[in-house]
C-alpha cells in the first residue's frame, strides 16, 4: 500500500489535499503536514491542501486557494465517505487516495488506506511518511503531534497503544519541537469559551439512564461572543463525569441553517445513531448535521434508549 501511494505521489505534478467538512485538528493538521512533506520531497510539483477554513485554527496553518486542476491527484484525509469531503469536485481529478482512521463508511477512491485502530489520521501520515522514507522537519512533526494528541484526547482513548509512544517517541527524537507551544496551540482559548462551557456544565439535562445534553441556542452564542463551532469543539471536556455516559450538544448554527450535534461516549456505541442522521465517526466519537432542533431531538431519544440498553446488559453483566 505504502509503495502505491508513493507510486502515484510521484506520478502526479499537481496534487491537491482534502479533508472533511467542519476541520478539527487531525483533519487539519493530516492535510498540511501531508502537503508540506510532499513539497519538501518534490519541489518541483505543485501542492495544495484546500477546504473551508477554521479561525479557531488559523494558527495552526494556512490553507491553499484550490485552482482550476487538470490531470491531478487527490488525496482525501480523515474522511470516510464522500459527502462529507470539503470543496472538491470530483471530476477534476485523474486518480484519488483516501487516508483514514473512521469504520468504513463507502469506497471512493482509487486507493482506499483506511486503518480503523489507529488513534488519528496523523498518527497513519506519521507511519507513511516513515515508509516512503520522506525528509521532513520539525513543523511537520509538530502538525502531525497536534492532530494525533487532538484525537486521541491527549492519549487517553483506548486507541493509545505502546506502538503508538514508540512512534512519538521517534519523532520528537529525531524532529523535535517545543512541547509547551505545541500545546497551547491547541488549548489556549479566549474566556468566552471557558464561559461557555460553564454555561454548558451548568445547564447540562441528564436523563435517568445517563445521557447528559444541551441545546446551544444562537441567542447563547450571541451572548458569550462566541461561533457555532465552540460547543462542539469542547464537548471532549466532559469525558469525567460520573453520571454521564453519553454526552451532546446540539447548537444552532443559524449562518449554515442547520444543528450541530456532536456526541461522546464513555461506553455505549454511538455512530450507529448518528449515522441514520446523515453523520457518522466513530464507536464513541461521533457527530451529524440535521435541519431542524426537533430532528436533533430525535438523536437524544435514539441515544436514550441506547444508553438505557447498555446500563441494563451491564447490570445483566453483573459489572
Amino acid at each position: 500500500m505504502y509503495r502505491k501511494i508513493l507510486k502515484a505521489i510521484k506520478k502526479y505534478d499537481t496534487i491537491i489535499i482534502a479533508r472533511h467538512i467542519g476541520v478539527d485538528p487531525d483533519a487539519l493538521c493530516s492535510q498540511l503536514a501531508l502537503r508540506d512533506a510532499i513539497r519538501l520531497n518534490f519541489p518541483e510539483k505543485k501542492v495544495l491542501a484546500i477546504g473551508t477554513g477554521s479561525q479557531k485554527f488559523a494558527h495552526i496553518g494556512k490553507l491553499d486557494r484550490l485552482e482550476k486542476v487538470e490531470n491531478a491527484l487527490l488525496i482525501v484525509t480523515d474522511t470516510p465517505d464522500k459527502k462529507r469531503v470539503d470543496s472538491v469536485n470530483f471530476s477534476q481529478f485523474s486518480y484519488i487516495i483516501k487516508i483514514d482512521h473512521h469504520p468504513f463508511v463507502e469506497s471512493f477512491a482509487d486507493i482506499e488506506f483506511i486503518n480503523d485502530k489507529a488513534s488519528s489520521t496523523c498518527e497513519i501520515i506519521m507511519k507513511l511518511l516513515m515508509q516512503m522514507k520522506f525528509t521532513i522537519n520539525s513543523s511537520i512533526s509538530e502538525l502531525l503531534y497536534m492532530g494525533l494528541v487532538s484525537d486521541s484526547n491527549r492519549f487517553l482513548f483506548d486507541s493509545t497503544t505502546p506502538e503508538l509512544f514508540y512512534l512519538v517517541s521517534c519523532y520528537l527524537k529525531k524532529y523535535p519541537f517545543e512541547l509547551s507551544k505545541c500545546y497551547q496551540k491547541l488549548y489556549l482559548r479566549p474566556i468566552n469559551e471557558v464561559r461557555l462551557e460553564g454555561y454548558i456544565a451548568l445547564n447540562m439535562k441528564v436523563t435517568e439512564h445517563g445521557l447528559g445534553y444541551i441545546t446551544i441556542t444562537d441567542d447563547v452564542i450571541h451572548e458569550f461572543e462566541v461561533d457555532s463551532a465552540s460547543a462542539g469543539n469542547m464537548i471532549n471536556n466532559f469525558n469525567f463525569i460520573k453520571e454521564v455516559l453519553v454526552w451532546v450538544t446540539m447548537t444552532e448554527d443559524v449562518k449554515n441553517n442547520q444543528i450541530r450535534v456532536s456526541i461522546r461516549s464513555r461506553g455505549p456505541v454511538i455512530n450507529q445513531v448518528a449515522e441514520k442522521y446523515h453523520g457518522g465517526g466513530h464507536k464513541f466519537a461521533s457527530g451529524a448535521r440535521v435541519p431542524t432542533m426537533e430532528e436533533a431531538m430525535k438523536i437524544i431519544e435514539e441515544l436514550d434508549q441506547v444508553v438505557a440498553k447498555y446500563q441494563s446488559e451491564v447490570r445483566e453483566n453483573g459489572n
